[in-house]
């Protein structure tokens, strides 16, 4: 493996000769903007839960969610919700890839919503958002600032009093075509993919990896990935530094 700073000179060199640049990234993208993820070893929220009741995984289950919505709600504002949270410096790294013609798509695991907000357009995201809100009855939909004033409560549609929920997929859950469609689409017309911020252990998102057919494929993560032999550029460390110093801000 290359040092960090021969790996970013090489990364500079593969993106200048890139016409379609595609990121594929996971909730390490996010842990500098103060969101937890969910394996690492130290702060990941499945690693280091606490001896709830039910483990974060069956929370976070469809048929969990139906039966007990109280205390799915109460782990939902406690450790998905970051409404205070910024975009990082991958973020803007991205935003600014983006703006320069390079980057052509986003495929985010997360449901932060922080890529949008530090400017990106062509967001893909997999698991849907906490920004989007619907009541499950009627299907109304509701804006996420309607919904924070609801914080610590089970949301409710004020139209026929059903339960509201966040339009984020949850395990049990299908993801949504039209999204794995256009984010299959991005990566196969991708000569050059970055990877960051993901373990490369969730399937089916994992499983996108496959229908990459392109130039280059690079990873960029603070620990090693099952795809890690499989890449041709593999950089440990900081994503937001390293993208940072890629795009040259």
């Amino acid at each position: 493996m290359k040092n960090n700073k021969e790996a970013i000179t090489e990364l500079k060199r593969i993106l200048k000769g890139a016409e379609n640049l595609v990121f594929f990234g996971g909730a390490g993208t996010s842990t500098e903007s103060n969101i937890p993820d969910f394996r690492s070893k130290e702060q990941g929220l499945y690693t280091s839960a606490k001896k709830e009741d039910y483990p974060p995984e069956i929370i976070l289950s469809h048929s969990f969610f139906l039966k007990h919505p109280k205390v799915f709600y109460q782990y939902y504002w406690d450790n998905l919700v970051h409404e205070q949270a910024k975009p990082n410096k991958a973020h803007y790294a991205l935003a600014a890839l983006e703006e320069k013609g390079l980057l052509k798509a986003i495929i985010t695991q997360n449901v932060d919503g922080l890529h949008q907000k530090a400017g990106s357009r062509k967001v893909y995201e997999l698991h849907g958002s906490i920004y989007r809100n619907y009541c499950m009855e009627c299907r109304k939909e509701y804006e996420f600032k309607e919904i924070i004033k609801k914080r610590g409560e089970i949301p409710t549609c004020s139209k026929c009093q059903g339960i509201v929920r966040p339009a984020v997929t949850l395990y049990e859950e299908p993801l949504n075509l039209s999204v794995i469609e256009g984010a299959i689409t991005a990566i196969e017309q991708a000569d050059v993919l970055i990877v960051g911020g993901t373990s490369l252990v969730v399937y089916p998102a994992a499983g996108f990896l496959e229908y990459f057919h392109g130039g280059k494929l690079i990873i960029i993560n603070h620990e090693s990935t099952p795809q890690d032999r499989r890449a041709d550029l593999v950089i440990q460390g900081s994503i937001g530094e390293i993208l940072a110093e890629v795009a040259d801000l």
